[in-house]
């Protein structure tokens, strides 16, 4: 065997045929192992049935997509075949069950039959093809072989009557691999032991939350949200917190309102469809500046759209979606690792800000496992709102008042002489409610001027690659990673390119995009989305046009799809890859 330094592994079939708990065992032994893995699923809306794929990216070096070729496919159908054949690399391996799929006579690639059922039934478990697929894969091509029987203890050992008959099935799997007489060579082993974690976007989102100090969560289930939601109710529970199941996501917006205003620091999560329901409460916490974080977790869209499928398609909600001018702060993580740093810097900018916040997840990062080495909390430090300092006198305390960042200390109920009211109707500086022109304008101007600095700020903008390039990448959300592998791509074959990450895309950070502008001479926006939306904020931002670029098949953009559009604006001839 020929030890390889990169293996993309796509195991498919039917929604309950267990293929997606093959690939989801597998991601975690080559975790534990001590690879560094990057995975992908896709799954049907519909409850039960339909195809359904997931796809372990198993490496020694970082990995920041999904892969743009198929290493090895296991089709444990015959839809599986026809939907993913074309994904297969060069010098490929095909896996097949030969009860359930049959491969065309015309296909000319490595194909191995492995009867996963007969192979089941054999060792006494006759439900257990996806754990005999999972020691077919492993026993082949290296992956996880070694913390496998741990694999199967900890996702399979609930039950100890079901434990044996599992690692039965395991070790016919393990056998049956050794026995085949193979023509391919294709390996990977961990270079050596290390100690990470092993995440997916909603639980790094959870993480980073509870470490910000979350206190109150209100929230109503929606994919691809909803394991954020169950995430953080059980955390919620080791650590004394409040956790609200709302009856809609007005009133778990609204409730979360409710917490932040009392004092405590509140989150609630949702997708697309939540978020529109949350505009109006969005512009109340914008008017009463009341601290507050949303995650959108993106799906396809509009309207119910494509529940279990990715996109980055509201940027224009979450930027502008509210009556009025309505303030608010929009991160946006590219990794399972920047869910919890965008998560902690999320909560802490709602309490220095006094303002909404929404990070900016999606179907594919919500699900995705990544190794991430562990974070040193003491670069995470907590951020809490401004409160009234000393006594205050009767009836002197202005909630809204004038200071020269305009941001004005937050008084809790309860406190002495800090009566207020938090209306959505405009207000002067104690909080009362005022119709004139010169409050609304006095107070329009300090919910938006408060966040000004933010434009200026590189606190959450990533620069890559060379200082002066023809091509520049402005991209944000999980097309980062696809960008960022293009551009070692473009490096490794002579062409310089520069590549400008934005974890915070509004307020749009102009100073870091304007500076950027100037040392590149084509601006390319790839993202997932019809409309092309961020380049349009950059364009309408900066009165300066991008060329962009969108993708809106449901699914992630590719390392080698990016590199096509670059090496297309560079004008020079697209070079062949080994």
């Amino acid at each position: 065997m020929i030890q390889k330094e990169d293996l993309v592994i796509r195991v498919a079939g039917e929604s309950g045929d267990g293929s997606s708990a093959t690939g989801e065992m597998l991601a975690q032994a080559a975790a534990r192992s001590g690879l560094q893995v990057f995975t992908f699923r896709t799954t049907p809306a519909e409850i039960k049935g339909g195809p359904v794929m997931f796809q372990v990216r198993a490496s020694n070096n970082p990995v920041r997509t999904m892969g743009d070729e198929v290493d090895v496919l296991f089709a444990f159908n015959q839809e599986a075949w026809r939907l993913h054949h074309q994904a297969l690399a060069a010098k490929s391996v095909l896996l097949y069950d030969p009860d359930e799929c049959t491969p065309p006579e015309s296909y000319t690639g490595i194909a191995y039959a492995v009867p996963i059922n007969q192979i089941a039934n054999e060792a006494g478990n006759r439900r257990g093809k996806n754990v005999v697929a999972l020691g077919v894969v492993a026993g082949m091509f290296g992956l996880g072989l070694k913390k496998l029987e741990d694999i199967v203890h900890a996702k399979l050992g609930k039950k100890a009557e079901y434990l044996e008959s599992n690692l039965a099935a395991l070790r016919a799997g393990i056998a049956y691999a050794k026995s085949i007489q193979r023509t391919d060579s294709l390996w990977i082993e961990a270079a050596g032991e290390h100690h990470r974690y092993v995440m997916t976007g909603s639980q790094a989102i959870v993480a980073g939350a509870m470490h910000a100090g979350i206190e109150f969560f209100g929230g109503y289930p929606i994919t691809p949200a909803s394991e954020i939601m169950e995430g953080v109710a059980s955390a919620m529970m080791q650590t004394g917190g409040a956790y609200l199941q709302a009856e809609d996501e007005i009133a778990s917006v609204m409730a979360c309102i409710g917490a932040s205003y009392a004092g405590r620091k509140a989150m609630t999560a949702t997708s697309g469809p939540g978020l529109a329901l949350m505009s109006e409460a969005l512009g109340f916490a914008s008017m009463t500046e009341i601290p507050l974080v949303v995650v959108d977790a993106q799906r396809g869209g509009p309207s119910t759209g494509l529940p279990t499928k990715t996109e980055q398609s509201d940027l224009n909600i979450s930027v502008y979606g509210g009556h009025g001018d309505s303030p608010r702060i929009v991160l946006a993580p590219a990794s399972v690792e920047e869910c919890f740093q965008l998560t902690v810097a999320g909560v802490n900018l709602a309490e220095e800000y006094q303002s909404p916040v929404l990070v900016l997840s999606d179907y594919s990062l919500s699900y995705r496992t990544e190794t991430v080495d562990p974070f040193d909390l003491t670069q995470y430090p907590q951020v809490n709102r401004l409160r009234p300092e000393g006594d205050l006198e009767p009836k002197q305390y202005k909630r809204f008042a004038k200071t020269d960042n305009h941001i004005s200390p937050m008084a809790a109920p309860g406190m002495l002489n800090a009566n207020y009211t938090a209306t959505g109707l405009e207000h002067n500086e104690f909080g009362s409610p005022a119709s004139t022109p010169e409050a609304h304008t006095t107070m329009s101007k300090k919910r938006w001027e408060k966040l000004a600095p933010l434009k200026a700020s590189r606190a959450y903008v990533q620069r890559f690659g060379s200082p002066k390039a023809k091509v520049g990448i402005i991209c944000w959300g999980t097309t980062a990673g696809a960008c960022r592998g293009a551009l070692r791509v473009a490096q490794q074959t002579g062409h310089d390119l520069a590549v400008l990450q934005l974890q915070m895309v509004w307020p749009l950070p102009v100073e870091a995009i304007r500076e950027f502008m100037q040392d590149v001479e084509i601006i390319l926006v790839p993202e997932l989305n019809y409309q092309g939306q961020l380049a349009k904020i950059i364009q309408a931002e900066l009165c300066t046009p991008v060329e962009s670029y969108t993708q809106y098949n449901s699914l992630p953009f590719e390392r080698k799809t990016i590199l096509h559009k670059v090496y297309e604006l560079m004008g020079v001839e697209e070079p062949v890859l080994h």
